[in-house]
């Protein structure tokens, strides 16, 4: 097997791993039943199993999208597909015993928006192919949302995408102010070089990466159309995201490790969901090569996935960074946080003979700590 399609293979075999126990049970509504909920607070067992659902998909959506060239792969990608489908019902049906909580407190806003996306991402697959009463069900689940009123800091893009999703499901009573609301507000919130602040301050985190710059890119390709102010912000929403990419680039050590820094790092390589998402889109900034953007998240993946502890004894993803380390769960995590890892493997949705997985590259912090030519970082 070539090095690349080596790549290739070991990612599909981590999202496997990773997909497998989520997908299954919840397609067979056994979710709540079977998986563990690890958390500081008992009570989030309320909103775990929606996370695992909605984060999941967010991140293995295009690799649904696309039909693949390898046999072995394309009857996985079928099966999950097949499975998603199932999950999406099990999940927004009143009568399911797997029914998540939409309507519960405020956490259901934050993982309804990672579904909404997934559905954003995987149009046929997760949406056009879906049953009408299922499709019926998800809208109704989503309006749920509309309830309780988000913070006033990156939960303004979950109700934003929210909308979005709605709109694109063709209901006419979407709600535009939703969307402009977030977009305007970011706007106000841009700090310089690709940098947003979560609300009016700077974190020290990678919620830029989590959350916001992903979820800008996704409402403005939707709706960004519909509405002049909008399609203006569309061009400066790419460029910041592409600089923030080049930032997360320089960020991976030549060792595959990243800083521990801010909160929610139990997301393991979630934290690169940006970065992935710019590969993705063939959008990478000209010093990037794809092929060293793709060493470099394996890098990250094969040093996370590779920590005895990462996964319990059934499979299921625990608490930590490398290996179990419940003590870095903050009082909100829990097991189905964890699956916003999942985000990491958005350029899956490219396919085998795309420059994304040609050939081997150094990265820029191997370059640079190796002694050889070193492209020069720039401000935006």
């Amino acid at each position: 097997m070539n090095p690349e399609y080596s790549d290739r293979f070991y990612w599909i075999r981590s999202l496997s791993r990773i997909a497998e126990p989520v997908l299954t049970n919840m397609a067979a509504r056994t979710l709540k039943e079977r998986m563990p909920v690890e958390a500081r607070d008992a009570k989030r067992a309320r909103f775990s199993h929606l996370e695992a659902i909605g984060r999941l998909l967010a991140g293995i959506a295009p690799w649904l999208e696309k039909v693949h060239d390898n046999e072995q792969e394309e009857q996985l990608r079928q099966r999950y597909a097949h499975l998603a489908r199932q999950a999406l019902d099990a999940a927004t049906d009143p009568s399911s015993p797997d029914y998540c909580n939409f309507d519960y407190s405020m956490q259901p806003i934050v993982d309804a928006a990672f579904l909404a996306q997934a559905l954003l991402r995987a149009p046929t697959e997760l949406w056009i192919k879906l049953e009408s009463p299922v499709k019926r069900n998800i809208v109704q689940a989503l309006k749920l949302t509309r309830s309780r009123k988000p913070y006033p800091n990156n939960w303004l893009l979950f109700s934003a995408i929210i909308e979005t999703a709605l709109y694109h499901a063709g209901e006419s009573g979407y709600d535009p102010m939703r969307i402009d609301y977030a977009l305007k507000q970011h706007e106000q919130w841009y700090l310089g070089d690709g940098t947003y602040g979560d609300g009016p301050p700077f974190h020290a985190d990678y919620y830029n990466s989590f959350v916001i710059h992903p979820m800008l890119i996704d409402i403005i390709e939707y709706v960004g159309s519909l509405h002049s102010d909008w399609e203006a912000l569309r061009k400066p929403i790419l460029q910041r995201a592409r600089r923030y990419a080049v930032i997360q680039e320089r960020m991976i050590s030549p060792e595959g490790t990243y800083p521990v820094i801010g909160r929610s790092i139990t997301y393991r390589f979630g934290a690169f969901h940006l970065l992935a998402q710019i590969a993705l889109r063939q959008e990478l900034d000209p010093t990037l090569q794809p092929a060293q953007v793709r060493c470099a998240l394996t890098a990250v993946i094969k040093r996370v996935l590779e920590m005895p502890g990462t996964f319990d004894e059934q499979g299921w993803l625990t608490i930590g960074l490398s290996g179990h380390q419940p003590e870095l769960g903050e009082p909100y995590i829990s097991t189905g946080s964890l699956y916003l890892c999942a985000t990491v493997f958005l350029p899956l949705g490219l396919p085998a003979d795309n420059t994304f997985w040609q050939g081997q590259a150094l990265w820029t912090a191997q370059k640079a700590w190796g002694g050889t030519s070193t492209p020069i970082d720039h401000a935006l």
